[in-house]
């Protein structure tokens, strides 16, 4: 393994410590926790939205706080949910009154410990509602879910609510706005290589030299089926074409449309993706609003892409074309 770290135990630990000194002004973390919250949370008169999950997926979360995104963020370790007590800390820091929305990524550790972190806020009159993330196409019940997995559709949803609540909606409000994006949002993702943990030190699982996984999970949770090498055309076919099975826009639907890095995939054969997923959005009658190409949500270093479809109205176009400014996404 050739990784930059230290000790693999401290690996969390100091990469909240590194991402706080890089945005000082930006974002501060609760003393005790490994939750990072807006440097000025709560932010008066705003619902808060907070996130987050296992660490090990960079930016997600904790790169998406900030104006017009999230308020906070909380990391477990690689791969792990943050604790309840933690995800609680989190919930009433950022809580200026207005109430609280969670979105959870759909894993049972992660839903359970959210649901858990709720009950805890409210016994202290803390507001809380809930978005539940399954965008993944790919299989429907998975190591760590029962029921589709929640992967890189959720920055949609991070990206439609934080702009919601800075516009002053209420809680319910910008709920509402969590489930529109969740019911036109779909994802599938591949691997060409297994991710590598820092505790482990080894592959998370074996892939052959000329062997791809399709509809891989973003912890290396296994996808639909193992084949051959297959050229970036054919994968984004692949993808595109199961999402948009699934999705099942119609003749002339505005959507965006993200090509989205694993980790370890050069940009360059994200964007090589991209064209063939516009060209396929195109021929079916859709009309591409907007496009995003890059790493959103990522697993460590594991090699591979995801393309994710959202259907846009007049409503999520306005939320989502919102002005952002957070250490990973600014518009």
């Amino acid at each position: 393994m050739k990784k930059l770290v230290n000790d693999p135990s401290d690996y969390v630990d100091e990469m909240l410590e590194g991402m706080v000194a890089a945005y000082p002004d930006r974002v501060r973390r609760l003393d005790g926790t490994k939750v990072l919250v807006r440097s000025d949370a709560p932010v008066d008169g705003k619902v808060g939205v907070v996130s987050g999950g296992g660490s090990g997926h960079e930016p997600t979360h904790a790169g998406y706080i900030g104006d017009g995104m999230l308020d906070g963020a909380a990391a477990g370790e690689v791969f792990t949910s943050p604790t309840a007590d933690e995800l609680n800390e989190m919930v009433r820091a950022c809580d200026a009154g207005e109430g609280v929305l969670c979105v959870v990524k759909n894993y049972e550790g992660d839903v359970m410990n959210f649901d858990t972190a709720a009950e805890m806020a409210e016994m202290e009159d803390v507001e809380v509602a809930q978005v539940v993330v399954n965008d993944d196409v790919a299989v429907e019940d998975s190591l760590y879910t029962s029921g589709r997995r929640g992967v890189c559709g959720t920055i949609l949803v991070h990206k439609a609510v934080g702009a919601k609540a800075a516009d002053g909606g209420s809680l319910e409000e910008v709920q509402a706005v969590g489930e529109k994006v969740i019911d036109n949002v779909r994802t599938m993702g591949m691997a060409l290589t297994s991710c590598i943990t820092p505790e482990k030190g080894e592959e998370t699982f074996d892939l052959g030299e000329d062997e791809i996984e399709l509809g891989i999970g973003i912890h290396g949770e296994p996808g639909t089926e193992r084949t051959e090498m297959m050229t970036a055309d054919e994968v984004a076919e692949h993808l595109t074409e199961n999402v948009l099975a699934d999705l099942d826009p119609d003749d002339g639907d505005d959507v965006v449309s993200i090509v989205n890095g694993m980790g370890g995939t050069p940009l360059s054969e994200l964007f090589i993706v991209n064209r063939k997923v516009q060209e396929i959005l195109d021929d079916r009658g859709l009309e591409t609003w907007d496009a995003w190409v890059g790493d959103y949500m990522t697993s460590l270093d594991m090699m591979g892409c995801s393309v994710t479809v959202c259907r846009v109205d007049d409503e999520l176009k306005e939320l989502l074309g919102a002005a952002v400014d957070t250490p990973a996404l600014k518009r």
